[in-house]
């Protein structure tokens, strides 16, 4: 079997935010959103969204930790988490709470809710935002 090609990304904290951006996009523009129920209308397009705001995060955890692959092109969360719990327990948390809410009840399950939606977008961008910093202190 192949080795997988990884893609060197030069700027990932703007690329990380354009996943973000796109995310957004999907749900505006193809998630038919109902003010009365407070939810997306279809599941497909919260799915991607979900997917797009994980790999954010992975772009820029990527970034800032040197996270060992076992074979995978990504790790299993708990080796980033293990990572991450050496330098940031606040990132931690972040990246805990957007892997449930972003990958898992967004990407997977597709749960429609706005609410639930947006929380994975802001925990997206804090995420990358508090990965910036650290990238600034790194490579100054």
């Amino acid at each position: 079997m192949k080795d997988p090609v990884i893609e060197i990304v030069v700027d990932p904290v703007n690329e990380a935010r354009r996943y973000v951006e796109n995310a957004k996009t999907i749900l505006s523009e193809k998630g038919r959103f109902d003010p009365e129920t407070g939810c997306y209308g279809d599941s497909k397009y919260v799915k991607a969204a979900g997917h797009y705001l994980w790999s954010a995060v992975l772009l820029i955890l990527d970034a800032v930790f040197e996270v060992k692959s076992q074979g995978q092109l990504h790790p299993d969360i708990k080796i980033y988490y293990a990572e991450i719990a050496k330098r940031d327990k606040k990132l931690l948390t972040m990246v805990s709470a957007e892997y449930n809410t972003a990958h898992i009840t967004m990407g997977y399950d597709g749960n429609l809710s706005k609410a639930t939606c947006m929380d994975g977008i802001r925990l997206a961008n804090d995420i990358i935002n508090r990965c910036d910093t650290m990238l600034k202190l790194i490579h100054p």
